[in-house]
């Protein structure tokens, strides 16, 4: 009986984690959920904002700061006022690194089902040409 409910409770657990996960996506990708609404959440720190400038309506919430260090608590709760965990989130920094360890935590510890973490971040986009606005043209 005992290896039964360790069974079920396994398989639970499984389907439980099958459920959320971290897509990555490229710019056109990250374009077309943006205009279908999703949230684009850039998380690097107020300097990069500053000096690249942002995505047209993304809403700029840093993960980690300039000294590598997250506040997972405080950062959830100020995610949580702009999405909730049923909806979808686009997660992008510079060159992506960031964004995915940010889409992993968001997956597997906070609830969220499905984040997008842009694979080449704010280098790809502006790479290829695409559209940035100043960073105070953005939400906070």
């Amino acid at each position: 009986m005992i290896k039964q409910s360790f069974a079920a409770l396994l398989l639970c657990l499984c389907a439980w984690m099958a459920q959320a996960e971290v897509v990555n996506i490229d710019n056109a990708e990250l374009a077309r959920l943006a205009a279908s609404g999703a949230a684009v959440i850039d998380i690097r720190t107020e300097p990069e904002w500053k000096g690249t400038g942002v995505l047209a309506g993304s809403k700029l919430l840093t993960f980690f700061d300039e000294r590598g260090q997250v506040d997972a608590p405080v950062w959830l709760a100020k995610l949580k006022a702009i999405t909730k965990p049923g909806q979808s989130v686009i997660l992008i920094c510079r060159s992506g690194n960031r964004s995915r360890t940010a889409a992993q935590f968001l997956t597997q510890q906070a609830g969220y089902k499905t984040v997008y973490n842009v694979t080449f971040g704010m280098v790809g986009w502006a790479k290829e040409g695409r559209a940035i606005v100043p960073a105070n043209a953005a939400v906070r």
